[in-house]
């Protein structure tokens, strides 16, 4: 126990310097980057995501901010025969284009590290649920089709995150779940 607890300290500070060091859109603006984006490529260590990369799909972020700043997301994830549907609630970070999620079981933070908010946007994002740590990067596009300029640009993002090409799904199009479009 003395040697796991030292380990696990270094752990988690190593974890929050690299969250530290992940850039962020400079001079964000919300109202231009809220909106519908489609979830093009991910890459993660997540272990429910490693198992579930290769059957995955393109699916819908539908992105607002309330009136105080806080960023509201609608997930749906075309999911064997169903659209999963989730709900995700952001606080401002006091940075813009930096978000906190936080609720009983878990920790998230979410960086908008690029975007030209009419095509595409970079997503940062860790998360601390119980003792299992895991972070991710996700290419957002306007329309379901990603450039491959974009996409390597995305790839090349991937180890300066500390993760690997190997943790990459590009997610193939999808035309299920699209009333995810107007879900409220």
């Amino acid at each position: 126990m003395t040697v796991v607890l030292p380990s696990l300290v270094l752990a988690l500070l190593c974890l929050l310097w690299a969250g530290a060091e992940v850039p962020v859109q400079p001079g964000f603006t919300a109202e231009k980057f809220a909106g519908m984006w489609h979830i093009t490529a991910a890459v993660s260590n997540c272990s429910v995501f490693m198992k579930m990369k290769d059957v995955m799909k393109s699916s819908i972020a539908t992105i607002s901010f309330m009136p105080e700043g806080d960023l509201a997301m609608k997930l749906v994830w075309p999911v064997l025969d169903k659209c999963q549907k989730f709900e995700l609630l952001f606080h401002q970070s006091g940075q813009a284009g930096h978000y906190m999620g936080m609720s009983a079981q878990e920790k998230r933070e979410l960086r908008v590290m690029e975007t030209d908010y009419s095509s595409y946007a970079i997503v940062h994002e860790l998360e601390q649920n119980g003792q299992e740590a895991s972070t991710g990067l996700q290419l957002l596009m306007r329309e379901q089709d990603a450039s491959p300029p974009l996409l390597q640009k995305f790839k090349e993002l991937i180890p300066t995150v500390g993760l690997t090409k190997d943790m990459l799904a590009i997610l193939p199009k999808s035309g299920e779940c699209q009333e995810g479009v107007g879900w409220h």
